[in-house]
């Protein structure tokens, strides 16, 4: 009899849980996404003929890897990201027609947008996407990337970024030279780690523009996009200055006038890093590594200080929207703030925190 009632049990037990959804997808999903408008046109003040838009995101009952994007328009290009476990997304891979695009993580999250590489305006039809899993192998580091470049001040107030954003004066954000890391309007996803060649100051900004110099220059993915002969870590920009590379040209076949690797709007520029000139400084791609994260919150860039209490020196900013990483949370002065009144401070990097009142906390870090 108990042998029977344990059974009964079992089956009952099996017949409430049903089948459970394949881990990854069997057979490849499609479907069709309509663009908001029928057709794109470039943004208006951007000194970069590129202008981009965000598709919304297709949420998936199991995991691809491997997308591929079907349309007819003329003129316009197709990226893809997925979306991670710990909630940050891979670059964005181009999806040329008909050539899948192998995504750096399994995902279960798909977005694509539409890029418009030109100055005119084309006519944009429907989007036809299959993915699927193809066990596609690829190193997706946990330690996100450094390297010394060389930053010029962007400027160009009053001007539009690639994701359209209206620059202001004294603004916080980045350009590089691939769209492969450029993230949406009032978005931080896409975010890096600018210091000083001493570190004595830091700012963490998302990238919201394209340049310096070229547009497909992804000189910090392990698998470059293009100039695949450089080194990783060596912008076009900087080989062509000082080594002739490409008859000293940038893609546009300009004459190379500076090595440089980023832009830095003003504000990043003279407060977040207190340049007085055009310099060398060590930039970390925030989203080519893991770990604890948060986004930034404040109304105003962050302060950035030596210990945790707003009584300590300011070493930096961390700009509003911008995504950073987080070394662990620290007890420390209490301060209200976007998210409550909050004594937990996070380290940033050694010797810099922010108050964990303007951070919302996606990936919790461990204690100091």
């Amino acid at each position: 009899m108990i042998n029977r009632t344990r059974a009964l049990v079992l089956c009952v037990l099996l017949a409430l849980s049903g089948p459970t959804t394949p881990a990854f997808a069997d057979e490849p999903v499609s479907w069709t996404i309509d663009p908001p408008r029928n057709r794109l046109e470039p943004l208006p003040g951007t000194m970069l003929p590129l202008s981009v838009e965000e598709l919304p995101v297709k949420e998936l009952e199991s995991e691809v890897d491997t997308v591929r994007v079907e349309h007819g328009s003329t003129g316009v290009l197709v990226d893809v990201r997925g979306l991670r476990p710990d909630g940050r997304w891979t670059e964005w891979i181009e999806a040329a027609p008909g050539i899948p695009a192998a995504l750096p993580s399994a995902t279960r999250s798909v977005q694509a947008r539409l890029v418009l590489p030109g100055p005119v305006g084309v006519e944009v039809g429907a989007l036809k996407v299959t993915a699927w899993h193809a066990a596609v192998v690829l190193t997706d580091p946990t330690l996100a990337v450094t390297y010394r470049v060389f930053a010029t001040r962007e400027g160009l107030v009053g001007g539009t970024t690639a994701n359209g954003h209206k620059i202001v004066q004294r603004d916080h954000f980045v350009a590089l030279p691939s769209r492969r890391g450029l993230a949406g309007k009032n978005q931080g996803n896409y975010s890096v780690k600018v210091c000083t060649a001493d570190h004595g100051r830091c700012e963490w900004a998302p990238v919201w523009d394209v340049g310096p110099w070229n547009t497909k220059d992804d000189y910090w993915s392990l698998d470059r996009a293009s100039w695949g002969d450089l080194p990783r870590g060596l912008p076009q920009a900087q080989a062509a200055y000082q080594r002739g590379y490409n008859g000293g040209k940038d893609e546009f076949g300009r004459e190379v006038a500076n090595p440089a690797g980023i832009d830095l709007a003003d504000g990043t520029f003279w407060d977040g890093l207190k340049l007085k000139d055009n310099a060398w400084v060590d930039v970390t791609y925030q989203w080519t590594g893991g770990g604890p994260w948060g986004t930034v919150t404040s109304y105003d860039s962050l302060n950035v200080r030596i210990g945790p209490h707003s009584s300590q020196p300011q070493v930096g900013l961390a700009a509003r929207h911008a995504q950073i990483r987080l070394e662990c949370a620290a007890p420390g002065e209490s301060v209200p703030g976007t998210e409550g009144t909050e004594a937990r401070w996070y380290r940033l990097a050694p010797g810099m925190y922010v108050s964990g009142a303007y951070v919302k906390v996606a990936q919790a870090p461990p204690t100091c």
